[in-house]
């Protein structure tokens, strides 16, 4: 694998595009018109998200390095095809994007972005070692990007984007704790205290599902009190219907493996859990 497939798979594009997409839609569910009329605002708002995303993934993997040394060897720094000190500049450089970028939207965004930079910069650096507090952490910085895109296009908060935000947090937070169970071998060699490492893989796996199923039941929410059309029922039920058999999976098998595979399904889960956001707001 080649230097520039070691920095694609240092700052997970995926991941940065969907935070980048969720921008978006904070702002059409805030204000379904700013999909046709402020393509500046939606466009500096997904590369504040992006480049964001990108500089926490690098600082992670650089911090993590001795973690994945254990648990995911073949990662760009473990593996040795990208050094930490270049894993830093390249976060240097999409923190000054990604500022400057918020700036370009208003004061509340560039508030927001510094907020959401500190505190994916906390985790990384002090809270990752909380366990299940460091989980909140990560929650939180991705349910910001959905009231970054309300303020983008708005300059206010709206009351069911922050409903949504809450679905994405709960259900995150179910993601975090499953992804401590992948993590477990390299977490408890290095003192990381997630739910997996405190209390064992089975409690773990069910904390998850408690959170990916509190997750479902906030989701009618919005439907039952008009801040929706209809067009967002069938994908939300099909985002509820992927995470209630993700659980049931996970609490069926809570080994390593098929941790790891209800962690990258539960992604394609949210992202038809966006799409409903999206739809719904028209």
């Amino acid at each position: 694998m080649g230097r520039s497939a070691a920095f694609v798979r240092l700052l997970r594009p995926i991941n940065c595009a969907m935070i980048g997409f969720a921008v978006i839609v904070g702002a059409a569910l805030a204000d379904s018109t700013s999909l046709l009329g402020s393509w500046s605002s939606l466009a500096y708002g997904f590369t504040a998200g992006f480049a964001l995303t990108a500089a926490s993934m690098a600082v992670n993997d650089c911090y993590d390095r001795e973690i994945d040394a254990v648990n995911e060897p073949s990662r760009p720094i473990p593996s040795g095809q990208i050094k930490p000190q270049e894993a830093l500049a390249v976060a240097a450089v999409f923190s000054v994007v990604g500022m400057v970028s918020a700036y370009l939207n208003n004061f509340y965004c560039l508030l927001v972005a510094a907020v959401s930079w500190t505190v994916s910069m906390a985790y990384t650096t002090i809270g990752k070692r909380s366990g299940l507090g460091g989980n909140f952490l990560v929650s939180l910085c991705v349910a910001i990007p959905f009231v970054y895109g309300s303020l983008a296009v708005a300059e206010v908060i709206e009351l069911k984007v922050l409903v949504f935000a809450g679905i994405v947090f709960l259900s995150y937070t179910g993601r975090e704790i499953t992804k401590g169970i992948v993590d477990v071998q390299g977490d408890r060699a290095r003192g990381v205290k997630t739910v997996a490492v405190r209390y064992g893989e089975r409690n773990a796996a069910f904390a998850s599902a408690f959170f990916y199923l509190l997750g479902v039941l906030l989701s009618p929410v919005p439907w039952f009190f008009g801040m929706v059309s209809f067009w967002f029922v069938p994908l939300v039920a099909v985002t509820d219907v992927g995470l209630v058999a993700s659980s049931l999976m996970l609490l069926k098998g809570h080994s390593r493996e098929n941790a790891r595979r209800v962690k990258n399904v539960v992604l394609f889960w949210f992202l038809t859990g966006l799409l409903a956001f999206i739809f719904g707001a028209f």
